[in-house]
């Protein structure tokens, strides 16, 4: 890796802004840093190399990042979401039956035989990108806050059952380490619960803004790495260490100050190369390669739209349950892991990634469905 090449990823990585820029397209920031990466390595010109041990260790830090921030985006301290719980926990559970039903059928129609992983990919919900839809578009009313805790469960579970389901035979030792990196996170909820009812987090917010020493950022970081260091040692994926951590800082409280400048950190460099990195380790001429893994990607995203308007036999609305059919971190980690585990076939990473960009534009529409059906509600209110 050479400054040259860093230069360069920054640069591709505006992609990302620039096709996210025109609001009417509804496109997430990561889906022109992915088509950059791409361009770029494996499937393009090979300029980047993602088996670089220092471009693939920043990637892991950029991975640990935008998970975090995935899990402090999750608003477990809303109380819109409370009364809400329960329908979300029983769509959750309904879309997650379904799941197993279309996994199943999709790993016996193509012969690539992961059950389990395609029922959890199916099931995931991405709550780091449609919180984001829902925001841009001005989403309101009942439709948003009965998605809200549908997706967190949905979301926060298949990060959980991810690990178990892609590798299951030694799921006992994936369930082991996620436990551990589950209570670990646990463990630093409560320190910091603690540190926050004493008044200890506001003095070194006090004293570190005075001073300017960041020590909140810093104390976060470190924290965040001996997790992922942790995951490593436990063999589970670092997407459960930083999703973990996030969620506990989002059940506090995350200062402003620190949103910005975790903010400034992950969205501005290492989030960017981690999924230019991403797109640069997929090689989609395997595809051509595996032509029934171009099905299996379709099948897929597909399913998981299928999945999430099932839900639509309980009250919810269809566009709500495209919304919620969106993937991101789960797709990404199994694909990643998968890789890294060498338990994929040839040519799934990127079938897997296939399926995801399809939900993503599934999830696309289904936020310009429901905007224009909030417009139509309140013009007729």
């Amino acid at each position: 890796m050479t400054f040259a090449q860093l230069s360069v990823i920054c640069l591709v990585a505006i992609l990302g802004p620039l096709l996210a820029f025109p609001r009417a397209w509804h496109l997430p920031v990561v889906l022109g840093e992915l088509l950059a990466g791409i361009a770029l390595g494996r499937t393009g010109v090979h300029y980047l190399h993602s088996d670089n041990a220092t471009f693939a260790f920043l990637a892991d830090i950029g991975f640990a990042l935008v998970m975090f921030v995935a899990g402090t985006h999750v608003p477990v301290r809303d109380p819109a979401i409370r009364p809400a719980l329960k329908s979300g926990i029983v769509r959750a559970v309904v879309v997650a039956v379904i799941a197993g039903i279309l996994g199943t059928a999709i790993a016996y129609a193509t012969g690539v035989h992961h059950a389990p992983l395609f029922a959890v990919l199916i099931a995931s919900s991405s709550a780091a990108l449609i919180l984001p839809i829902v925001d841009s578009l001005g989403l309101k009313g009942g439709g948003v806050v009965g998605l809200l805790p549908q997706i967190a469960i949905a979301d926060t579970l298949c990060i959980v059952a991810l690990p178990l389901a892609i590798d299951p035979k030694h799921a006992l030792r994936a369930a082991g380490g996620a436990a551990a990196v589950i209570g670990a996170a646990a463990v630093v909820f409560l320190a910091l619960r603690a540190a926050e009812k004493a008044g200890a987090r506001k003095k070194v917010h006090d004293v570190s803004e005075e001073r300017r020493f960041a020590a909140e950022l810093r104390i976060q970081l470190v924290i965040l790495f001996a997790l992922a260091a942790l995951a490593k040692s436990t063999h589970v994926s670092i997407m459960l260490a930083g999703f973990a951590f996030g969620l506990g800082v989002a059940a506090i409280g995350e200062p402003r100050r620190l949103s910005r400048q975790l903010f400034a950190l992950t969205e501005g460099f290492l989030g960017p190369l981690f999924f230019v990195w991403l797109g640069a380790e997929l090689n989609l001429r395997e595809l051509g390669a595996h032509p029934k893994m171009i099905g299996l990607g379709v099948a897929l995203g597909a399913a998981a739209a299928l999945a999430h308007v099932v839900p639509r036999l309980l009250g919810q609305a269809i566009p709500y349950g495209l919304l919620a059919a969106a993937q991101l971190g789960v797709p990404v980690a199994a694909a990643t892991v998968g890789s890294q585990l060498n338990v994929l076939q040839p040519g799934e990473a990127s079938a897997l990634m296939l399926g995801a960009l399809i939900s993503i534009a599934v999830a696309v529409a289904g936020g310009s469905m429901a905007s224009k059906l909030s417009s139509s509600t309140e013009a007729t209110a």
